[in-house]
């Protein structure tokens, strides 16, 4: 009789340490047990952004208490987990390498399978561990490190078809929520002054929005929200309110513009399948975001999923379901495996941040 696997998966790439444990129900179904998440943001609120090496020391602080919280919440013992996964990249390095180290160990002394993850294949599949999604599917994944459109083809099959040349969305959101004097984390900020404000009070560029390509660049829409504050003597809360709502609304527009040429790719390349649209990642909590690719789904008959938001930030539920599939098709790691701060989820990607993309 086929014994249901169970995975235990570590999260460390940035600055939420976390724990899961995901059991198998069936083939195409699986089990939260557990998913411990310790956040960071009192530590990086006062500088408005991640530290990392100040990242790297919570990770190890906490990460043994959240092991020990995880297994015992699953109501498992820890023989009886089959393998541990682990974020592997991309991330910062310091603490790739307090999760990594911890999840050797831990196979180690179980003798049990070590599997390394891509942190943005664990976003791909997020929204799997709610939906039965079926590949192939197009994937926006919109968080504060990665801004990316890749058709999944299949489980360990990715092509990347659009990538930031510049700054991550969830960046943007940070770094234009610090000029308007909000805290750390901006986008939940940038989200809620933007409710109040006028969206069409100021209008922004959208930088490469004319080219015929899947790619975004933030960094100009960025910058002309620091100029515009820079610019304005009287910073009170409506003015704020309208930055903010401004902004929103620019990075609406954007998203619905470039989604539409990412579907357009995306049945060229599969005619005769129904277009399934995944939005992942921590910007893809946004309420105002959401709407739009809601009604571009009901507008066009897309099937669009979203994970929860608790889904959305970092986490390990998404990670060792990563895992257990991993473990499914036996790929297993070898324990010398090292952590790769920059690793992309399509292997044949071109590195393009900071390049030139001609317009087509």
């Amino acid at each position: 009789m086929h014994k249901n696997r169970i995975v235990l998966g570590i999260e460390t790439s940035c600055d939420e340490t976390s724990v899961s444990i995901v059991k198998e129900k069936t083939k195409f179904e699986q089990e939260i047990l557990s998913n411990i998440v310790n956040s960071q943001v009192k530590i990086h609120e006062k500088s408005g952004g991640v530290i990392p090496e100040m990242a790297a020391r919570s990770h190890s602080t906490v990460i043994d208490k959240l092991i020990i919280t995880a297994v015992n919440k699953a109501n498992i013992k820890l023989n009886e987990i089959d393998a541990v996964a682990a974020t592997a990249g991309p991330g910062l390095l310091g603490g790739l390498i307090v999760g990594v180290v911890a999840a050797k160990t831990l196979a180690s002394v179980l003798n049990k399978p070590f599997i390394a993850i891509n942190h943005l294949e664990g976003h791909a599949l997020s929204a799997k561990l709610e939906h039965k999604i079926k590949y192939p599917y197009l994937l926006l994944l919109v968080s504060g490190g990665h801004t990316e459109f890749t058709i999944i083809n299949g489980f360990n099959d990715y092509h990347r078809i659009g990538t930031t040349l510049d700054d991550a969305l969830g960046e943007a959101f940070d770094k234009s929520a610090r000029v308007l004097g909000f805290k750390y984390p901006g986008g939940p900020e940038i989200e809620k002054h933007a409710k109040k404000g006028d969206k069409n009070k100021y209008k922004f560029p959208k930088p490469i929005i004319s080219q015929k390509n899947c790619h975004f660049s933030f960094s100009g829409l960025k910058t002309a929200v620091a100029h515009t504050v820079a610019s304005n003597k009287n910073i009170n809360a409506k003015f704020k309110n309208d930055i903010a709502a401004s902004f929103q609304k620019t990075i609406c527009d954007i998203l619905e513009i470039k989604t539409k040429r990412a579907i357009f790719e995306f049945k060229n390349k599969y005619p005769n399948k129904k277009t399934t649209i995944v939005v992942a990642g921590g910007v893809a909590a946004n309420q105002e975001i959401k709407k739009i690719f809601k009604n571009m789904g009901k507008e066009s008959n897309y099937d669009v999923f979203f994970p929860s938001l608790y889904l959305c930030t970092d986490n390990a539920a998404m990670i060792a379901y990563a895992g257990l599939e991993r473990l499914r098709q036996k790929k297993i790691n070898s324990l010398k495996f090292a952590p790769k701060p920059r690793w992309p989820l399509d292997k044949d990607a071109a590195f393009l941040k900071g390049k030139r993309i001609d317009a087509k």
